[in-house]
Order: C-alpha cells, then structure tokens, then sequence
C-alpha cells in the first residue's frame, strides 16, 4: 500500500497518510440517509404558498373592481345568499368528511378510507354544481364577465377557486383508484396527507370568498 506525505503542523514536520485515512478525511464516502417522499411535504407547501399568492392577486383585484358595476348590476342585485351558504356547507361537510378519511387511513381501514373520500367527493361536486349553477343563470341574466370590472373580478376569483375544487376531485378519484389497487401503501399514504392540505386550504380560500365577496357584498 503506498503512502502521501503531507506537510500539517508547525513548519517541517511531516505526516505521513495513506491513501485511505486521506479519503476519509477530505471526502464524504456515503451520502446522507434521506428517507423516502421525505422532501414531498416541504415541495407541497411550497405550491400552496404559490397559491396563496395566486389567491392573494386575485382578492387584490377583487377589493380594487369591486365596486366598479359600470351602471350595471351589483352583488345585492345578483347574489342569493342563501344558495350561497348551501353551497359553503356543502364544501365544509366534504373537509369534515375528508378527516374522517384521514382518521381511517391511520388505522389502516382500507375500505372506510376509500368510502370517506367517496362521500367527500359527492359533497365537492354537490359544490361546483351549485356555483356552475349560479354561473349559468349569472350569464342567462346578461351578468356576464365583461359587463363590468366587478364581474371580471367576480368570475376570476371565484372561477379560479372553481377549478381548483375540479382539479382536487380529479386528485381524489386517482387517489381511489390507487388505493384500491395497492391498498394504503406509504406512497400512497402521503398522496392523501398532501391531498388533505389541498382540500382544507380549499376551504379556507372560500370562507374568504363568501366573507369578502358575499357577505360584504350585500351589506
């Protein structure tokens, strides 16, 4: 085995070092353990910041072209508040449900997990085809997103929440899917974690939207 003489020290004095204690001194052999999905959570919470900021712009917007109507109609003339707050329960019920989902999976209860995420699934539909509903008839009453700057407004934000609902429920039946076929596998247990973050921030975005937009909008 040959040997590196190295100079460390006071001046002069040298030390001898094989090629194995100078690998083991300068480079790291193995790299550190990262256990699986690890950085999975920390990459989902960075989306949902970027939401935030979708989200953020958009009530930015709403609270600047909210109260321009262009001498047409205004939230008291256009809203039905209590069609509204059918469909806000409708996506309160389908978080409460998700959580008894979550509550499932710890237990490894394959068949209630798939049944809770179902019943979640009818409640977030039961939503969309409740505001798919008063866009229709928004639009039937010529309240259309180019009529004023808070329609523009109105339709973006609460379009845009919309399809994130959409988009979630797309997430929620691949979810299903997979747990039926490879059962609640730790793949699949964090796709439901960052689902369950998904849905509930959902929740949050629209209790704003009904206080801001709604709420606000009739007094």
């Amino acid at each position: 085995m040959t040997s590196i003489t190295t100079t460390a020290g006071a001046p002069g004095t040298d030390k001898t070092l094989s090629p194995e204690q100078l690998r083991a001194t300068f480079f790291q052999l193995e790299e550190h353990h990262h256990p699986e999905g690890d950085s999975t959570m920390l990459g989902f919470w960075m989306y949902l910041m970027s939401d935030c900021l979708i989200f953020a712009m958009l009530f930015a917007a709403y609270g600047v072209l909210g109260g321009s109507f262009a001498a047409g109609p205004g939230p008291k003339d256009l809203f039905e508040l209590p069609l509204v707050a059918v469909n806000t329960a409708m996506l309160l019920f389908s978080s409460i449900t998700y959580g008894f989902a979550m509550l499932a999976m710890a237990k490894n209860q394959k068949g209630a997990t798939i049944a809770w995420l179902l019943v979640t699934a009818v409640f977030g539909a039961a939503f969309l085809s409740i505001e798919l509903y008063e866009f229709s008839t928004l639009i039937h009453e010529g309240a259309t997103p180019m009529r004023s700057g808070f329609l523009t407004s109105f339709f973006s934000l609460v379009g845009t929440h919309g399809l994130h609902v959409t988009f979630g429920l797309i997430w929620l039946f691949t979810l299903v899917s997979q747990i039926a076929t490879k059962g609640l596998i730790p793949a699949n247990k964090r796709r439901l974690m960052c689902l369950s973050l998904f849905w509930h921030f959902l929740d949050v975005i629209w209790i704003g939207v009904f206080t801001f937009v709604y709420l606000m909008g009739m007094l």
